[in-house]
């Protein structure tokens, strides 16, 4: 099993209101000639958590450090004009993140909890929030 010491929240860079699943986010990534999803698991507005790419396999999601980490994405991030950064988790959205947190803290104890920008300065907006603040 991999070491994870991170777990790394992102966004989709989408609307709010984007319908986009962890399928969509799939078939996108196998389009580049990935393996397949690069997060391991996304959430949809709905605030279904969806498995993406298996924790065994090491994610394509954060530069320098999707060998020692889980990418957990969240469908949004962009207000309504589809520009603006924001933080556009519903509520149900927030509630599974939350569980899907847990979940993973509880198995991988000391892995630290950051946001993507929070590793990549490039980044700086994803997720909508920054989630070592929010």
């Amino acid at each position: 099993m991999r070491r994870i010491a991170l777990i790394v929240i992102h966004c989709s860079g989408n609307r709010a209101d984007s319908r986009l699943r962890m399928e969509d986010i799939d078939r996108y990534h196998r389009s580049l000639g990935w393996i397949g999803c690069g997060y391991h698991y996304v959430i949809p507005t709905d605030g279904t958590i969806e498995p993406g790419r298996p924790e065994e396999m090491i994610g394509a999601h954060c530069k320098n450090h999707n060998r020692h980490s889980i990418g957990v994405c969240y469908i949004g991030g962009l207000a309504a004009d589809g520009v603006t950064p924001a933080d556009t988790r519903t509520e149900a959205q927030k509630a599974a993140l939350k569980r899907l947190i847990d979940d993973l803290r509880t198995r991988y104890p000391n892995a630290i909890v950051v946001g993507h920008c929070d590793l990549d300065h490039r980044k700086p907006h994803c997720p909508g929030y920054c989630a070592s603040r929010g």
